[in-house]
């Protein structure tokens, strides 16, 4: 009985503990989401000059962007897109489009050149991906006339230093599978690798049932010295896990 007892101590406080980070995990996606600019400590990254381009880079969330960027965007999107969607089993409705574009959670990198004319821009959103807290790329478009100048890989990189500053555990995007060139463009150029959350990895038997692919890319994080405010936040992990009891 002794050792049935331990074990179902020992499962119990796991839950505990997995409930906790799920929570603490939170908190961080929260944090971010609350950010006046997620930006603000890259400043050298709002600018863009190489290849003959010369852009200023705005993040902005989308409930403080104008119509006309917002519209702009969208647009841009189902140029760019709309026959990839038609193509997949996802099809394509313009309404569910905008509703993504314009959900309220939504923040945009927009590159402007000196007219403040766009020349493209990345969607994204601080959120939780099963128990992890992401980045999720829902949407990088450019302009036909100034692409491969590495602007959007200049775009992605944005990204992942904002899921750096911001303690996010990963990237993610989704890509179409027959969008064989932003297949290559996060994956040989990016280094993005096909997630496990992704259907060809959970679900490896039905392939013929999916036709996307969710890729990721691991943020890196520094080791540092043990600090007292490490300590605190180990104590309140421990308390966080005893309040769950």
């Amino acid at each position: 009985m002794g050792r049935k007892s331990a074990k179902g101590k020992e499962k119990k406080m796991k839950r505990k503990e997995e409930k906790a980070k799920i929570l603490a995990a939170m908190k961080v996606v929260e944090a971010a989401d609350k950010l006046e600019d997620p930006m603000a400590t890259l400043l050298p990254f709002k600018k863009f000059n190489r290849n003959g381009l010369t852009l200023s880079i705005e993040c902005s969330r989308v409930t403080d962007m104008d119509k006309d960027s917002i519209d702009w965007a969208f647009n841009l999107t189902k140029a760019n897109m709309q026959t990839l969607y038609e193509q997949s089993n996802w099809g394509w409705t313009e309404r569910e489009k905008r509703e993504e574009m314009e959900h309220d959670k939504a923040w945009y990198l927009v590159a402007k050149d000196q007219d403040g004319c766009h020349q493209g821009f990345a969607q994204f959103r601080f959120d939780m991906d099963f128990d992890d807290e992401v980045l999720y790329c829902y949407e990088i478009q450019i302009l036909n006339e100034v692409r491969r100048k590495g602007l959007g890989k200049f775009l992605m990189q944005i990204l992942e230093l904002i899921a750096h500053k911001t303690q996010m555990k990963k990237v993610m995007c989704t890509v179409f599978q027959n969008n064989k060139t932003a297949t290559a463009f996060f994956t040989k150029n990016l280094k993005y690798v096909i997630d496990e959350t992704s259907p060809s990895e959970y679900d490896p038997m039905n392939p013929e049932d999916y036709d996307y692919e969710i890729l990721s890319k691991p943020i890196a994080k520094k080791e540092k010295v043990v600090s007292k405010e490490d300590e605190e936040n180990k104590a309140a992990f421990k308390t966080a896990v005893e309040a769950l009891s």
